[in-house]
């Protein structure tokens, strides 16, 4: 069995003169949950319906559950799940019939709906509420319900396109584990987000910037490729607190109450943290993602 599910090699797409998806190239295994950042604009969507089949690319090659992106677009949307941020539910249409629909539409029998419907609900504590209306359910579960119908003909993998925009953080928490369960089933998940915590949470992350791919890692990986050991945390003491020299800051970015800093290379920190410390708590921190992410997608931060 071939571990790698999706698989591009200079991928792009062209509109016109405008050039959305930039010869971009990676490799996603089987049950891997694959992060896919970038600032709006930058070519996200774009390359996810070509990878979903639903948009042929411009130039280049790749397969999708071992089906060709520029020849089998159809034969991929009847071999993946996808999720949109929408969820994609009919709401005058009851949960089950919710799952029946899609359950015809990626080819399935009328007995494997019948058994994976009723094995959805079951996991899902759904059962009473398979006569429900989809539109009087709870966000929450319209969520676990979407991602469960994605999910009903057993794909390879499952395209979720900011899939937790608008719901609250337990809600975020519980649909997580749900991914979390299905990518130790085998499945790989693809996943857009703008939380920089939910992207912590996946094997490796991929940034796009201006249709280009800029950088792709564990999100550790990335982090200490980006900073290295070399951020601080910075808290007000005072009102008006003295301001870092700008020619000796790296990245200076509002996080919380305080800001995180990193002092360019070649800077003697030494100095300029003796400089600050009367007016700011100083503490060595870990970068995170969210520092990554504007770093090298949105520019330095300050």
């Amino acid at each position: 069995m071939n571990d790698i599910v999706i698989s591009v090699r200079d991928l792009t797409k062209r509109f016109g003169d405008f050039t959305a998806v930039d010869r971009i190239s990676f490799d996603v295994r089987r049950g891997e949950i694959f992060g896919f950042l970038g600032a709006n604009g930058a070519g996200k969507t774009t390359a996810m319906r070509m990878l979903c089949g639903l948009s042929y690319p411009t130039s280049g090659s790749g397969t999708v559950a071992g089906y060709d992106v520029m020849r089998e677009g159809e034969q991929i949307k009847r071999h993946i799940g996808y999720m949109s941020q929408r969820f994609s539910l009919y709401n005058d249409l009851t949960v089950w019939e919710n799952m029946h629909l899609f359950a015809g539409i990626y080819g399935l029998s009328a007995k494997q709906t019948e058994e994976r419907a009723t094995e959805l609900l079951d996991r899902l504590n759904f059962s009473s509420e398979r006569n429900t209306l989809v539109g009087s359910l709870p966000l929450g579960w319209k969520q676990k319900l979407s991602f469960a119908i994605a999910t009903i003909h057993r794909p390879e993998v499952v395209f979720l396109d900011e899939p937790t925009g608008g719901v609250d953080p337990v809600t975020r928490r519980q649909f997580w584990e749900m991914i979390y369960e299905a990518a130790e089933g085998g499945t790989t998940i693809f996943v857009t987000t703008h939380y920089m915590d939910e992207a912590e949470n996946c094997s490796r992350v991929a940034l796009m910037r201006a249709g280009e791919l800029i950088a792709i890692d564990t999100p550790d990986g990335l982090k200490q490729k980006t900073f290295g050991d070399t951020m601080y945390g910075l808290r007000a003491r005072v009102a008006r607190p003295m301001m870092p020299i700008p020619d000796a800051i790296d990245i200076w970015q509002p996080y919380g109450a305080g800001f995180h800093l990193r002092f360019r290379d070649g800077v003697n920190v030494v100095a300029q943290l003796r400089k600050l410390k009367r007016d700011w708590e100083i503490v060595p921190i870990q970068p995170s993602l969210e520092d990554v992410f504007i770093k090298l997608v949105e520019g330095d931060g300050r």
